[in-house]
């Protein structure tokens, strides 16, 4: 008797907790595709990391799928054929305002940030036997600035134009771009990622390469031109040959959502990612930047409501209005 009552009161205890899982779910989609970019970029590996460590501990299907980059992923956000994307906040700013390259005229006010990422600094790698050493000298070369519509084709143009040279511009995603230079198809690849970049690691490790930034006056009159951008030094030791700091500008990054996404589902990723900065470590290194205390980091862009529960919960202040 006094097992059947057990059993009883066990399969009650079940039909109870099973609504209260249901209810956590509820609007859950079956499977998450990420935005990230080309391969041999960063968001590729951070995306592609961040979905499998979704599909682990969630329990649903998310996957990394190769992109233009940010401008293209704010778009794919906005319109619902993506459910996360990966951004970087100055074309996330023009796609917010109206202003994007790829949907002109088009206000992204669905895009909703869910956490900070890292920043993207620009870069430059180019074969030491081609003699260039700086952005001055692309100066009418051959120069890769990444896919069409990520954050490299869109601002490297715009700096080779404060700079006053006016390279032969190609696009192509980053190992493409790297297989390139070592071929002799382009003099040099000019692009934007989390450091360290595995597309130069690997370009560095098997050739004699130069790898640079912004000289300091350059930077100034970047800054000065461009306010969505950062002073950012890139650290020494990261790629082989290069034991010192490369002074640059960089871009912050966040994962942004549709404002439809599930609550529940917002705030079980941003805690997912946020509680566990080791394993976004083992994903890259980048991931360390990818913290609470950079979400200051965003000015402009309204959080997710369960991106913000999280982060109240854990006494963190989101910036005033958003």
């Amino acid at each position: 008797m006094r097992l059947t009552t057990l059993a009883a009161l066990a399969a009650a205890s079940i039909l109870v907790a099973a609504p209260t899982v249901a209810q956590d779910r509820e609007g859950w989609p079956s499977s998450l595709t990420i935005g990230t970019a080309s391969q041999g970029g960063t968001y590729f590996i951070y995306g592609t990391g961040l979905g499998g460590l979704i599909t682990e501990e969630l329990g649903v299907n998310a996957s990394g799928e190769v992109t233009g980059g940010p401008v293209q992923n704010a778009t794919l956000v906005e319109t619902g054929d993506h459910q996360i994307g990966l951004v970087t906040m100055g074309p996330a700013f023009e796609a917010w305002t109206g202003n994007s390259e790829l949907a002109p005229g088009l206000e992204h006010k669905n895009l909703r940030a869910l956490f900070p990422m890292y920043q993207t600094p620009f870069q430059v790698v180019a074969l030491k036997s081609s003699g260039i050493e700086s952005v001055a000298d692309l100066d009418g070369k051959r120069v890769s600035v990444g896919p069409a519509g990520g954050t490299a084709a869109t601002y490297w143009p715009r700096f080779f134009e404060s700079a006053g040279v006016a390279p032969e511009v190609s696009y192509s995603g980053a190992n493409d771009a790297v297989s390139q230079v070592k071929d002799g198809l382009i003099d040099a690849f000019a692009f934007a990622a989390g450091v360290p970049i595995s597309a130069f690691a690997q370009i560095a490790a098997e050739n004699e390469v130069n790898i640079f930034g912004f000289s300091q006056e350059e930077r100034v009159v970047i800054l000065s031109a461009m306010p969505e951008l950062a002073a950012f030094d890139v650290p020494g030791g990261l790629y082989q040959g290069f034991p010192d700091e490369s002074p640059t500008v960089a871009l912050w990054n966040f994962a942004v959502v549709h404002a439809d996404m599930p609550e529940s589902l917002a705030y079980e990723i941003t805690k997912l990612v946020m509680e566990n900065n080791d394993r976004m470590l083992q994903i890259h290194a980048t991931a360390a930047e990818t913290v609470s205390a950079n979400t200051d980091k965003n000015t402009f862009l309204p959080y997710h409501p369960g991106a913000k529960r999280y982060f109240e919960e854990i006494g963190v202040e989101l910036p005033t209005g958003l």
